[in-house]
């Protein structure tokens, strides 16, 4: 497998790798970040989610990518199209740290992971799985142009109810031309 590295005008996206554990630790022992992810966990927990998001990659060709900031090079969080065991369809989804919200980095993530799910992976739809009070992920969906399907699933693994946000590849030909 070819690695896979997408650019935006701020950000890389890139296979994660053993320098995004300790960043990714970080993010994981913030409980308002984990809020709605599962919740905090430990270092050993979070190793086995970093080997999973590996594994991910080289089982399914995708998964997802590590943000960084191009103009620091600091780890912002992870973004991109995964599809783990249970989960209802394929999803593109995000968990940024703290530090990194309310700056647009996870709309502009999400749109170049979004681009590839559905251009070179042929995706026709997509879904966030998001909880109903997780109202900052809702506001990244919506300004995707993804729509809550009304649809309430368990994430699997997560102990937790989320909706069911979505849209398809047609529709988000549309959208995106409203983002650029």
């Amino acid at each position: 497998m070819l690695p896979v590295t997408l650019e935006t005008d701020r950000l890389i996206l890139r296979q994660p790798n053993m320098s995004d554990f300790e960043p990714l630790c970080e993010m994981m022992a913030d409980e308002e970040t984990t809020r709605f992810i599962g919740g905090i966990q430990t270092p050993p927990l979070v190793w086995r989610s970093l080997c999973g998001i590996v594994g991910h990659w080289q089982l399914r060709g995708y998964g997802f990518f590590s943000v960084i900031e191009k103009s620091s090079g600091i780890w912002l969080g992870r973004i991109g199209p995964w599809y783990p065991h249970g989960w209802p369809q394929p999803e593109v989804g995000w968990s940024l740290n703290r530090a990194s919200w309310r700056k647009g980095y996870a709309v502009e993530a999400a749109c170049a992971t979004m681009d590839w799910a559905f251009d070179t992976l042929g995706w026709a739809d997509t879904i966030h799985l998001i909880h109903a009070d997780n109202t900052p992920s809702q506001g990244v969906a919506r300004k995707l142009g993804s729509r809550n399907s009304g649809k309430e699933v368990e994430a699997a693994g997560f102990g937790i109810m989320v909706d069911v946000w979505g849209q398809t590849a047609a529709d988000w030909k549309e959208n995106r031309k409203a983002l650029i």
